[in-house]
């Protein structure tokens, strides 16, 4: 008897203690150390890590390009000195990711984008042609090239006439299927082009926001659904995988919108205690649809892995330091960091972990230089 209340008293006294124990230390650091690993991951042409990302899911192999872009990007604004070294990074992605989609229009697609014909005429994906935009536009946003600003126009106007076209004005990622995740990352996109070739994407952007609103909100939650059809039907509601991110890529589209989403998926999602934070990839209330990008959820406290990483972002972005330390707090406890002469990863995770890892600690500079330009300001 007298053994079980010691042990008791022991877990009582070391369990809120126990975040101490894996602090996620200096975060410049942090970034730092995952920046070089990236720096030296995105040089080389080949790359078995890469090969097998992209076996086990090919839209991984473009998000770590996405991610890995955007965080170099910030990282060339935040370190004027590093600039031409940190924008060949973002320009070796962009050339390779360029060349991969000229040799297979499908290389970053799961095998069913092929069951069914995009109900757009196009027959384009939003999902590719959206994040190769937004890369362009972050390039070209920090120190413009000549060679990009055509192949930047091309790809906007292949955005703008989805959404245009579309009946809710969201654009399929596959055929019949929108991703919010790819619509919000689409519409950054034209925003930050905005901003590089003097057009004016602004009514587009405020229509979209309004017919969101109408169309692709879950009336419980309000929070808005992860897919849906080409029409605007509901297929999947929320999940936090999805809402961390939009509501980052909508703080440039509007931003008060953007703050309501993660406020609502932050009490919604995010569990805290004793110094850890994890975020849920479902509402409580809602029905859970476990996939590749959801990642394992851990019972009783419903801590979902995809969900979680993406969290860093939201936190991040929305400067939630309580939940961005939790959270941190949390990663160095379960995914097990190992450094090496390469830099730093996380073991328990992949290469798409470890970019959106990096991008949550450096975001920053180039949205604020996209929501304080005059041009945005004027027209919000």
């Amino acid at each position: 008897m007298r053994r079980g209340l010691l042990l008791v008293l022991a877990v009582a006294v070391w369990l809120p203690m126990i975040h101490r124990v894996f602090p996620p230390g200096d975060l410049s650091e942090l970034a730092g150390a995952l920046a070089s690993r990236q720096r030296v991951f995105s040089l080389q042409e080949e790359s078995v890590e890469r090969d097998v990302l992209h076996r086990t899911n090919p839209e991984w192999d473009l998000m770590v390009r996405t991610f890995s872009v955007l965080s170099f990007a910030n990282l060339a604004l935040s370190e004027p000195a590093r600039k031409a070294e940190h924008l060949a990074v973002v320009d070796a992605w962009i050339a390779r990711t360029l060349r991969d989609e000229r040799r297979a229009h499908e290389a970053f697609f799961l095998p069913y984008v092929n069951g069914a014909p995009f109900r757009d005429p196009a027959g384009r994906s939003l999902f590719v042609d959206g994040e190769l935009a937004l890369m362009l536009a972050a390039r070209q946003l920090i120190e413009p090239r000549a060679d990009y600003a055509p192949l930047l126009r091309e790809r906007v106007d292949l955005i703008t006439g989805q959404l245009e076209r579309a009946p809710v004005l969201s654009g399929e990622s596959y055929p019949d299927e929108g991703w919010t995740f790819c619509n919000t990352a689409a519409l950054a996109a034209l925003r930050l082009s905005d901003l590089v070739d003097g057009r004016d994407h602004g009514p587009l952007l405020r229509r979209w926001v309004v017919s969101a609103r109408e169309h692709l909100m879950d009336a419980k939650q309000g929070l808005l659904v992860s897919s849906f059809t080409y029409e605007g039907v509901t297929k999947d509601g929320p999940e936090g995988s999805t809402l961390w991110l939009a509501a980052h890529m909508l703080q440039v589209v509007d931003a008060d919108f953007a703050r309501e989403q993660y406020q609502r998926a932050r009490q919604a999602l995010m569990g805290q205690a004793l110094g850890f934070a994890w975020a849920a990839e479902w509402p409580a209330e809602g029905e859970a649809v476990q996939d590749i990008d959801s990642g394992p959820t851990i019972p009783w406290v419903n801590a979902n892995a995809g969900s979680s990483g993406l969290a860093l972002v939201g936190a991040a972005a929305f400067d939630d330091e309580e939940v961005l330390h939790g959270l941190l707090t949390s990663l160095h406890f379960a995914a097990f960091p190992v450094r090496d002469e390469t830099g730093l990863r996380f073991a328990a995770g992949n290469l798409l972990a470890d970019a959106v890892l990096l991008y949550s600690l450096v975001e920053g500079p180039l949205w604020r230089l996209a929501m304080t330009s005059p041009r945005l300001e004027s027209h919000r």
